[in-house]
């Protein structure tokens, strides 16, 4: 739709007029995150505050105009790119700390603050928050909380939803709410904090976030280890699930990725080794030894090939820069690339592994594996030319969530659902459980201008 000058001049008077962008050349760099779709907006608001907001969102139910919220735009399934146009609504102007909160363990954020800076406030008070993806460097609180973001220490301190107190957030009728407390204990009322975080912006926009720190460990012991295939790597990740010493992290690297990374780089990694696991153990420093003895004795099982514990940082270093050399090995095997983080239960991972292979080779597409297997959630990429290799590519992705499921499993981690997975989600959800969903999605939006067609799937998304 086109927005004419007396709708842009409200936006002005709501937002003003530095925080309204309005040329197609500004506009068009709010249109994409990192799935690399792209759709350029009406309009782009940068506003700085939650009253802003509040009455941005109001002019939008006015005049039924979409409405897209984004932090950095590095989630991966197209939940910021503004499918129907509207308005894009940007927190990155949002990024002030409002309240540290170290006795009690707490830090309240705007949603627009990086990962890597609530990071650094909290580790002044030797603190840290659980959550790390990938991307920490540079994507914001506000969209980790709208995919429920994780990272590698998940499987031991779990995921944004397990380290959110509460929020405040405008939803999509105009209301300003307050979900949870500044308490680690509360029953009063439903838990909507949960409820909005992993919801990718489709009920309400978060302002400000609670959320609850950890005490950062006193050490951290780093070990890799090589095994002569994936399931026998995988029979030592149930080992390690089994005893108490639960690790800090458990990442584990196929067969075709550790090729990837034997070609690309200079890392000497035995020959013989076709699955790795980069393993973590944290705790005090007059236990950690105890800890890391019982996950190393978890680990070394008939078909382990080698296993290395880092002395120092400098050898952490090393021993992790075989995993850090994958992404760009990935980048350089295959003009095109899908990336999906399924979940399935951790003793179904060696089915899922064969399965995959087979599936490789069925529709003649590289297939690697890595994640976190801790979990139980792996990034399947699926690597091809999109030239000539586009509707096998596709087919093969519908037998891998089709796979998946079928193991009891999850469609999605962290990366959440977006466009890219939208039209499978009915697949996993069954129909009165989803027409649950979107009676609640309009009763936060009723005139569905929140972030419309992703999510959920459209059927019964359009309202009166």
């Amino acid at each position: 739709m086109t927005l004419d000058s007396s709708i842009i001049s409200k936006f002005i008077d709501a937002c003003g007029k530095n925080s309204v962008l309005a040329d197609q050349d500004e506009r068009w760099v709010y249109g994409y995150d990192n799935s690399k779709q792209h759709a350029c907006p009406d309009l782009v608001l940068l506003p700085q505050q939650h009253e802003q907001i509040l009455q941005a969102v109001k002019i939008c139910n006015e005049y039924k105009i979409p409405l897209t919220t984004r932090g950095r735009g590095t989630g991966t399934t197209g939940a910021a790119v503004p499918i129907q146009a509207g308005v894009i609504l940007s927190t990155e102007r949002m990024n002030q700390v409002l309240e540290f909160d170290n006795k009690n363990r707490n830090i309240r954020v705007e949603p627009g603050v990086l990962n890597v800076e609530v990071q650094k406030h909290a580790a002044e008070k030797n603190l840290f928050w659980p959550p790390d993806p990938s991307s920490a460097d540079y994507c914001s609180i506000g969209g980790n909380l709208a995919c429920n973001a994780a990272g590698p220490r998940a499987v031991k301190y779990g995921t944004c939803r397990e380290n959110t107190l509460s929020l405040t957030a405008i939803t999509g009728a105009g209301e300003a709410i307050h979900t949870g407390s500044a308490t680690t204990k509360g029953v009063v009322g439903l838990d909507l904090t949960r409820l909005l975080i992993g919801s990718e912006g489709i009920l309400g926009i978060i302002t400000e976030a609670r959320l609850k720190l950890s005490p950062k460990p006193e050490c951290i012991n780093t070990i890799r280890a090589l095994y002569k295939n994936s399931n026998i790597a995988i029979e030592a990740v149930v080992n390690i699930l089994a005893q108490s010493a639960l690790p800090y992290a458990l990442e584990f690297i196929d067969s075709g990725s550790l090729n990837l990374i034997r070609n690309n780089s200079s890392l000497e990694l035995d020959r013989e080794a076709r699955a790795m696991l980069m393993i973590e153990v944290d705790g005090l420093n007059e236990n950690i030894q105890s800890s890391t003895q019982a996950v190393l004795s978890a680990a070394n099982i008939v078909g382990c090939i080698e296993i290395q514990t880092a002395a120092d940082e400098q050898q952490k270093t090393q021993l992790w820069a075989a995993r850090k050399a994958l992404s760009p090995a990935l980048r350089s095997f295959a003009p095109n690339k899908i990336n999906e983080d399924v979940v399935v239960p951790v003793t179904q991972l060696p089915t899922l592994l064969t399965e995959l292979e087979k599936l490789s080779k069925k529709y003649d597409i590289a297939i690697f594996n890595f994640g976190h297997a801790g979990n139980g959630n792996l990034h399947v990429n699926l690597l091809y030319d999109a030239t000539k290799q586009e509707e096998p590519a596709r087919n093969c992705l519908n037998d891998v969530f089709e796979l998946t499921l079928k193991l009891g499993g999850t469609l999605s981690g962290e990366h959440g659902v977006g466009i890219a997975k939208r039209d499978y989600v009915s697949q996993e959800i069954d129909a009165t459980t989803l027409s649950l969903m979107l009676k609640i999605k309009q009763q936060f939006d009723p005139n569905n201008i929140l972030n419309p067609g992703k999510t959920l799937p459209s059927t019964g998304m359009h309202y009166n």
